[in-house]
């Protein structure tokens, strides 16, 4: 079956919104999705969205996400994302996400490898409050039609260039459908299906990857995976649950089998990954022991309620005892190929989040810095597709 559009999203979490929210508003935009909307890692997000608090902190935020990705970063991506942050937070408000506030001012957390607070955030849901708000200006928009349950399978090319993709519903003997489209935005996430212990959604396989490969597609950095140091222990099969980097940025500490200290809790999510593998060998144990001891208990209801419910749910409660954690497959580094304005090395095809690589984040990621990149980037696509159009 023939669909035909001006523009194909492939993704729904805020890259793929964030990209449709900014596109010309006269132009027909289709978005798919291999699940559901919700079902999307951005409403997995826990930390919280850097900001550039002002001028004086823009070295060490340059710095910070430097060191965090062994200085292998694109520095002019980075300083993009640096430049840009303020506008993207301003659009997030005036899309009605409510970040915290104390006496009518945004308030700033800190993460491992912050040198400082600059941390926006909603309680420990931060992903979440932004991509639902995103999803529902989506929703309203007379232009875009979303269509869920719906897996892109290749790419349609004619000399280097995309005309749109093909795509099936997830149902047997679903009809395949040919979309055709002026531009191409791949916003399909990251490859965490692929891991046995992962925090994504299982559907996440790096398709946008594999069939870019097909076509000589340039890719860039596909070793370059983090590994989040702190998920919840657990014996039952499935996605583990994040015990975000933002607890530790607010006190809590990481023990050994005899209940000591072992690593800073404030080095980057390597670095502390890799001092927990060395421990549980050490200690022959399959996780090491994580103590919110230190943060106030009205804080830790305020602040990560989320994570206080799904830990008693697992039968811990983190105001009075530890949590056993593991470190699990997190984020996706590397990916497609792209320039400063997304486009990838395909003519009219771009994309966006965490199946692109623009080098924001070199080899590892700096925490609360995926949901600023994705959006950041997400508008530069937009941006570039509404010069294209004006400029025919």
């Amino acid at each position: 079956m023939k669909v035909e559009t001006d523009v194909v999203i492939v993704g729904t979490g805020v890259a793929g919104l964030f990209s449709a929210l900014n596109l010309p508003s006269d132009r027909k935009i289709l978005m798919l999705t291999k699940e559901d909307c919700e079902s999307s890692d951005s409403f997995l997000a826990q930390g919280g969205i850097c900001v550039l608090r002002d001028e004086e902190d823009y070295e060490s935020f340059f710095e910070d996400t430097m060191k965090a990705g062994h200085y292998e970063n694109r520095k002019e991506s980075v300083d993009i994302m640096i430049r840009e942050s303020r506008e993207v937070i301003n659009d997030l408000i005036r899309y009605g996400v409510d970040f915290e506030k104390e006496n009518g001012e945004l308030t700033y957390t800190r993460e491992g490898a912050h040198s400082k607070p600059r941390i926006l955030y909603h309680e420990d849901i931060t992903g979440k409050e932004i991509t639902s708000k995103l999803l529902a200006k989506v929703r309203e928009l007379p232009n875009v039609n979303i269509m869920e349950y719906t897996t892109m399978t290749d790419f349609i090319v004619e000399n280097n260039r995309c005309f749109g993709v093909v795509a099936k519903h997830n149902y047997k003997d679903a009809q395949e459908l040919q979309i055709y489209a002026d531009n191409t935005i791949l916003a399909t996430g990251g490859i965490g299906g692929n891991y046995q212990h992962s925090t994504n959604f299982p559907h996440l396989t790096g398709d946008a990857i594999r069939i870019g490969q097909k076509y000589g597609v340039k890719m860039e950095h596909l070793d370059y995976v983090q590994i989040h140091p702190t998920t919840l222990y657990s014996k039952k099969p499935g996605r583990r649950f994040l015990i975000s980097e933002s607890v530790r940025g607010e006190g809590a500490v990481l023990y050994n089998k005899n209940k000591e200290r072992f690593v800073n809790e404030l080095l980057p999510r390597d670095v502390v990954a890799n001092a927990i593998r060395e421990q549980m060998k050490k200690d022959g144990t399959d996780f090491v022991w994580l103590s919110m001891e230190h943060i106030a208990k009205e804080e830790i209801l305020k602040h990560f309620p989320n994570i206080y419910q799904r830990c008693l749910e697992e039968g811990y409660d983190v105001t009075k005892e530890c949590i056993p954690v593991v470190p699990a497959q997190h984020y996706f580094m590397g990916g497609v190929w792209v320039d400063s304005d997304s486009k990838t090395s395909m003519e009219h095809l771009y994309a966006a989040g965490e199946t692109s690589c623009n080098g924001v984040h070199g080899k590892n990621r700096l925490a609360s810095n995926s949901l600023l990149e994705s959006l950041v980037f997400a508008k530069r696509a937009a941006k570039k597709i509404k010069e294209n159009y004006k400029a025919e």
